[in-house]
């Protein structure tokens, strides 16, 4: 799915930049030094590809519709700050050409009958529900490792990225593709991790960030006196996470169930089947005119790639509770986040859980201090 990211940097003085790496994306351990080659690579690509926008603006040689891009880009980041309370720092005031669809390709991965994700453990962000890597290539290898493994495997392209403030992140060419529904949420998302992150809850992160970049194209379009779920594509991916998410549920009260491992093989594939029927009767209520999702859904569904859409999404809901208890006020809403965040993981995971199931207020959670 599009809304799929990785953990990354760019910083002007490469040496600081290339040192940090290690300590951002390293694993630790002789085994994981090519995992260190690609990343230490991966970031030098980025920082040497990046120019302030304000230069690219004025080069003669950028055409017309890149710089029209990045003009919005701009107004996209003002708004970020005056009206999301966003980060105002130089983060996305640079861009970056790296010539390719994606920055950085995320590999998923889950048991074959479960739904706990196969975690990633790093230095400074903590451990993550998936592993990015810069090249396409490398993350395939790692994933056919993990399916002979016995486990469900996605690999899923990454069109933007965060260094959670650490480091000026520039705007990518992978983001310009998209229109300005898109960019902007890539945008506002980015900038939420920047904001707030937790480590070791990759579900948190991703529902938190998604839950603003929704907000904040909420309050774009009112503010521009667009039409409200105007954008018929969005509303159709809308509904194809939907149809994810009932998955997630179907699966998740299949794994829980007495039946055989048999038995259960024999139930995900029906519940896989359904799905994709489910998404044809949605695309024929779409006449067609939406296609974005057709090879995802007819390709190998599995549990990793039911999980690449629940990480971003499943518990969405929890944090429009605290937005409704901080009465649209954003400064107070990341303050009620920020708090939950702090929980120990098993309380914040039923906190979470309890504002996801009631939508009507955080009594119920022992917030911390």
């Amino acid at each position: 799915m599009v809304t799929q990211r990785a953990i990354t940097f760019m910083h002007s003085d490469l040496v600081k930049s290339l040192n940090t790496a290690l300590l951002t994306l390293g694993l630790s351990g002789c085994a994981n030094l090519g995992y260190y080659a690609q990343s230490l690579h991966g970031q030098w690509e980025v920082s040497v590809h990046s120019r302030p926008i304000a230069q690219i603006l004025q080069d003669a040689c950028t055409d017309e519709a890149t710089k029209e891009k990045l003009r919005q880009v701009l107004v996209l980041r003002k708004f970020a700050v005056t009206a999301l309370a966003l980060p105002d720092n130089d983060s996305y005031r640079a861009y970056a050409d790296l010539d390719r669809p994606y920055v950085v390709w995320n590999v998923f991965a889950t048991p074959e009958l479960s739904l706990q994700p196969v975690r990633s453990c790093f230095l400074v962000v903590g451990c993550l529900s998936y592993r990015g890597y810069f090249q396409e290539a490398d993350a395939r290898a790692y994933a056919d490792e993990l399916r002979r493994a016995g486990d469900d495997v996605h690999v899923g392209g990454v069109v933007a990225y965060s260094t959670l403030g650490w480091f000026d992140d520039p705007v990518l060419n992978t983001m310009l593709k998209w229109d300005d529904a898109h960019m902007a949420k890539f945008l506002f998302h980015e900038l939420a991790h920047q904001k707030l992150y937790v480590r070791d809850d990759s579900a948190f992160n991703e529902a938190f960030a998604t839950a603003v970049a929704e907000e904040g194209w909420r309050r774009w379009q009112d503010a521009h006196h667009m039409a409200a779920n105007g954008n018929a594509e969005l509303a159709y991916e809308t509904g194809v996470i939907h149809l994810v998410l009932a998955t997630k549920g179907e699966l998740e009260t299949l794994y829980d169930s007495a039946l055989t491992v048999e038995e259960k093989r024999r139930a995900k594939k029906e519940i896989f089947n359904a799905l994709r029927a489910d998404y044809d009767v949605l695309r024929q209520r779409w006449e067609g005119r939406y296609d974005a999702y057709d090879h995802w859904m007819h390709g190998d569904l599995n549990n990793a790639k039911i999980m690449a859409v629940a990480t971003y999404h499943d518990l969405i809901p929890a944090f429009t509770t605290l937005l409704a208890v901080a009465r649209g006020d954003l400064p107070r809403f990341y303050a009620l986040a920020a708090t939950v965040g702090r929980l120990p993981p098993k309380e914040r995971s039923a906190c979470l859980e309890a504002l996801r199931q009631s939508g009507t207020g955080i009594s119920h959670c022992k917030m911390a201090n």
